[in-house]
């Protein structure tokens, strides 16, 4: 092949501009982000039981409709909460690869079975069933500057405005205000007054919903109609109401005597809020925070554009005063992290061709790597677009690592085309024809063993093996592509561009010096070695000793955690406390949490907290950092940032109040560190399962692997319990339904129906004015009728007892449960904090068990895959090379390199503190191709050299000295190519450093360890062979050797 292309070099030149066109035109179209779609599927199911306890929404919701749903096909795991505001979810996560649509197709089945079973108050709700949207993709806050422009102004023109519009932009799939509720019709009732005029709950509800409802009241004249009917008129009824005075007018009760009594009577009528269980602020301001979810499978990069674009056309009609701010936004994580890595790569290339420069000493052939290069690169983009990949931080990593790869095969060429040059002095046409002759099947082979290396890979499942697939066909498509080139374009250009006569640069002549000083003292050290077997095989044992105690030792993990540009805040008062509390202790997390220099912005949700669901008494905090550009100082990272926010955050006496950092990769979780569900598989108490998981916090939080370990299960709220007696009330003529819808109303608060305001509908909401239902004593103030007319204290057949209870109630696989979190010491990986917690999971007591969940779950799943992976690696090289040498045994010369390598790499994860996390993983998976690829290039040329007669020692020191500059410099252009992922900084930096680390010291020990002890592997293996089956045909048996390994032959 490379003939043909050598008489037609422009039909090379042409292949190479069609390849980079395709890779042009793919860079168009291919969608950007963050990462791959890692996430499991989620489908979650909703619901909402008006008024009832956590208790009664467990047993009554979640329970039917998780039986329903346990076990529907491609489930992990499903959890669910209960809450004491009524509402129920249950989120059923899928494996990885499962279609989502078919997902909730299935679950949305499977619900239907169960809604029979469901209350007839949440049937009446409703129960939504949707694809879980995962983690915020950004947020926009609402601010006024007007006084008149309070916060339930706020959110509500958020939820009139701003959010139909938002939830029609292509991949939102949730848009929603957290904080201030939407409006409401409030009639605040007067106990005392309704008592006066013998008015009941009952009915004001009956008389609200007869006066306000919409009623089609026919037409005049309509068919059929007399003989000679000339028209048809429609009839307009007075439908709803919509004003508050229109409320106040509705009649509830007419005397014989005509004295009328109405609504206004007896209530305090408003347009106000649904609800006032939570409010949010931006810094010290009052705000409308509008959350953004993205649908799954959306591009991150293009649902925010989009949104930016629509809100700043909704911008153009606000009302004077009223403006927005876009402070959290998780794309800008992204676009920084893409950004670095797209420099990364040209600075990578810039490196490397300055490394080809140095070492050629000629333009003219510096030339051909780079031209090579961008035609690789670029080129594997066409084959991302069928794929069906998009650029993400994945596939860019491949490119960068596949820079150091791709110009090797050129490296090759010129190198032994430059070398026949000047030692056989031949033409340049000569010189390139015969280097290919040479090198055409090494450069296929060391691209079958990358092949070999990378394909197997991408058969992993789950997550781990969604990395790795990425990773693993974007280099092998670059390889793929530079092998063309290095048969078609790397000669062509050669005859093109090289010259006979061409003279180095004298300029660099100390570097070609330096190169011949190398290669003699290398030369030197090679035959020393040779001559010394028991001492290289005693050091190779030595040496794999220490890399079997550095693997033994050293910490896993699934990937760092980054510096996304904001944290979380997670704010809990005690047991019961007040929304007024939690407002004063939310102003305090605001000044401590802005004194910080790292800090630009904080956001706060009253009554809203993203670990335990909504609460009087918790909060929620978004930490908005400063620029990247900012905060280039180890003491504005998250690593320093959070401990400090945490030393001020539990100096607040009030409540416990914590700053945590976020899980690496959206929807994994909300929190870093582990994530732990003790479960409970007897049916205990909620309150004998929160003392189970106190005892085992306590234990943890005891040990120094780990810190911040806590739970979200509070069983022993201060609660009242309403006991009813029953005899009493029969006998009193009382109807029960009377009693708990009275108290619903009075107490919690009664959904009667609909008004329309605004061109919207919203709710008509019953409830007692505040002053009537702030102590237990105050159920003296409500009253029903009984069935003689009569009216009856209910506080004369019922009572509030002092209890206690749980507000949230969690379930996992079917179990009630308790989600507990922590976050490994400074220093030290998850997988070491999980180690410790599962030591002390082991003396739960009977009756309880444990399991893992997201991002935890997928690090279990990663470290139990990595060995299949690094097995299926080693043996997919050593199966091809069996092929390739029709040799069980020389094989073996090549694969002995591959621990030298990791040596190199877990040498420095010791000395950096680095985790064997996935990028680290990944780095080594690449070293198994780039030792083999090394070792090849030595192994190929002195099985070559043996078979034209040499000894066993001279082919193998031969082939090592005339290899030594090619190795040399592929392995200093790759060393050079991932400087730039060790040295990075800013926005996704930790994910750099770990994959940089990685491969630049298992690179180094490959340039150094492999090159010298390959030989020494080839003459051991060789040599062991011939012994047992004898030379080939032609070829002179190998002298007998004597103990210390010396033979007499030429070196």
């Amino acid at each position: 092949m490379s003939a043909f292309f050598l008489n037609r070099p422009k039909f090379a030149f042409v292949l190479s501009i069609l390849i980079t066109l395709a890779g042009v035109l793919a860079l168009q179209v291919l969608p950007v982000n963050m990462y791959p779609d890692l996430a499991p599927p989620q489908v979650q199911v909703r619901a909402v039981y008006p008024g009832a306890s956590a208790e009664v929404v467990a047993d009554a919701v979640v329970r039917p409709i998780e039986q329903r749903l346990n076990g529907v096909e491609g489930m992990i795991y499903i959890e669910s909460s209960a809450t004491s505001d009524g509402a129920a979810s249950i989120t059923v996560t899928f494996a990885t690869g499962t279609d989502s649509d078919m997902a909730q197709v299935n679950v949305q089945n499977r619900v239907k079975l169960a809604e029979s079973q469901l209350p007839e108050p949440v049937r009446r709700e409703g129960v939504v069933v949707r694809k879980q949207a995962g983690n915020m993709l950004m947020g926009i806050n609402l601010v006024s500057e007007r006084p008149g422009l309070d916060a339930l102004f706020l959110s509500n023109y958020a939820n009139t405005s701003l959010l139909e519009n938002i939830a029609r932009v292509p991949g939102v799939a949730e848009a929603s205000v957290l904080g201030t509720s939407e409006y409401a019709m409030r009639l605040w009732l007067d106990p005392g007054r309704m008592n006066q005029l013998g008015v009941t709950v009952a009915d004001i509800n009956a008389a609200v919903r007869e006066q306000n409802q919409i009623v089609a009241a026919g037409a005049l004249g309509q068919e059929p109609a007399p003989p000679g009917q000339m028209f048809t008129f429609n009839i307009r009824s007075e439908g709803r109401l919509s004003e508050a005075g229109e409320f106040g007018q509705t009649v509830l009760r007419v005397s014989p005597e005509g004295r009328v009594v109405r609504l206004g009577d007896v209530a305090r009528i408003e347009l106000g809020a649904r609800s006032y269980a939570a409010t949010s602020q931006l810094n010290d301001r009052d705000t409308a925070f509008l959350v953004i979810y993205q649908l799954p499978d959306a591009n991150a990069l293009d649902v925010a554009e989009r949104v930016r674009d629509e809100m700043t056309a909704l911008a153009t009609n606000f009302p004077d005063g009223l403006s927005y701010r876009i402070l959290f936004d998780s794309t800008r994580f992204i676009d920084e992290s893409i950004n670095e890595v797209v420099n990364t790569l040209f600075v990578a290339v810039v490196l490397v061709v300055l490394v080809v420069f140095l070492f050629l000493q000629s333009l003219r052939a510096t030339l051909i790597p780079a031209v090579a290069i961008p035609v690789s690169l670029i080129g594997t983009f066409a084959f991302m677009v069928l794929m069906g990949y998009s650029i993400n931080l994945i596939t860019l990593f491949g490119l960068v690592l596949a820079i150091g790869i791709v110009v090797d095969d050129a490296i090759v060429v010129i190198e032994n085309v430059d070398r026949l040059i000047k030692e056989k002095g031949l033409d340049v046409r000569e010189a390139v024809s015969q280097a290919m002759r040479e090198i055409s099947a090494p450069i296929i082979s060391t691209t079958l063993v990358l092949l070999a290396v990378f394909v197997p890979v991408a058969f992993l499942p789950g997550i781990t093996g969604e990395l790795f697939r990425q990773f693993a066909v974007t280099i092998c498509f670059a390889v793929l592509i530079s092998s063309v080139c290095a048969l078609t374009l790397s000669p062509a250009l050669s005859s093109v561009l090289l010259r006979k006569e061409a003279e180095p640069l004298r300029l660099l002549s100390p570097v070609e010096w330096l190169l011949q000083r190398l290669t003699a003292g290398y030369s030197w050290l090679i035959g020393r070695l040779l001559k010394r077997m028991l001492v290289v095989a005693g050091l190779f044992l030595a040496l794999l000793g220490l890399l079997g105690y550095l693997a033994a030792t050293t910490p896993t993990g699934f990937v760092p955690e980054e510096d996304q540009g904001f944290l979380f805040v997670d704010v809990q008062l005690p047991d019961a406390a007040s929304g007024s509390r939690t407002a004063a202790v939310m102003e305090q997390v605001v000044d401590e949490v802005l004194q910080d220099p790292a800090v630009s912005d904080f956001i706060s949700v009253s009554g809203f907290s993203l670990l335990s669901g909504s609460g009087s008494n918790m909060g929620f905090g978004v930490v908005v950092l400063k620029d990247w550009s900012e905060r280039e100082s180890a003491s504005l990272q998250p690593a320093a940032v959070v401990p400090r926010l945490n030393a001020r955050l539990w100096a607040i006496p009030a409540a416990r109040v914590m700053a945590f950092n976020v899980p690496a990769i959206p929807g994994l979780g909300v929190t870093a560190g582990f994530d732990l569900r003790l479960l409970d598989s007897a049916g205990v108490p909620p309150e004998d399962l929160a003392a189970t998981a106190d005892n085992l916090v306590f234990q943890a939080n005891q040990r120094e692997e780990m810190v911040g370990v806590r739970h979200n299960l509070r069983a022993n709220v201060p609660m009242f319990d309403l006991e009813v007696d029953r005899d009493k009330a029969q006998l009193l003529g009382v109807d029960f339904g009377d009693v708990f819808l009275t108290l619903q109303a009075q107490l919690g608060g009664l959904y009667v129906n609909d008004f329309n305001q605004f061109g919207r509908t919203y709710r008509v909401m019953l409830g007692s004015e505040g002053a009537y239902r702030s102590r237990p004593e105050d159920l003296r103030h409500f009253e029903v009728r009984n069935n003689r007319g009569e009216m009856v204290p209910i506080a004369g057949i019922a009572r509030l007892e002092p209890s206690q209870g749980a507000t949230r109630i969690e379930g996992f696989n079917l179990n009630r449960s308790v989600t507990i979190n922590g976050e490994p010491a400074p220093g030290l990986s998850t997988m070491e904090s999980v180690g410790v917690m599962e030591e002390l999971l082991t003396e739960l007591p009977d009756g309880y068990t444990f399991a893992w969940a997201g991002q935890t779950l997928q690090e279990l799943e990663a470290g139990n895959l990595i060995v299949v992976l690094f097995l299926l690696a080693i043996v997919a090289v050593y199966l091809f090379l069996v092929a390739l040498y029709e040799s069980w045994t020389l094989p073996l010369a090549v694969l002995l390199s591959v621990p030298l390598t990791f040596l190199g790499s877990f040498l420095a994860f010791r000395a950096t503190g680095q985790a064997l996390d996935i990028y680290a993983q990944i780095g080594l998976v690449l070293l198994v191709a780039m030792s083999a690829k090394t070792a090849i290039l030595i192994v190929e040329f002195a099985a070559q050299l043996r078979r034209e007669g040499r000894p066993i020692r001279t082919a193998a020191a031969d082939a090592a000295v005339q290899r030594f500059r090619a190795v040399l410099m592929t392995g200093l252009s790759f060393m050079l190519g991932v400087v730039p992922l060790v040295m990075a900084s800013g926005a996704g930096a930790a994910s750099r450093i770990s994959l940089g680390i990685t491969v630049l010291s298992g690179t180094t020990a490959t340039v150094i360890l492999v090159t010298l002890m390959t030989p020494a592997f080839y003459v051991m293996i060789q040599s062991m062979r011939e012994r047992l089956s004898g030379p080939a045909e032609g070829l002179p048996a190998e002298p007998e050797q004597s103990v210390d390994g010396q033979s007499g032959q030429p070196v």
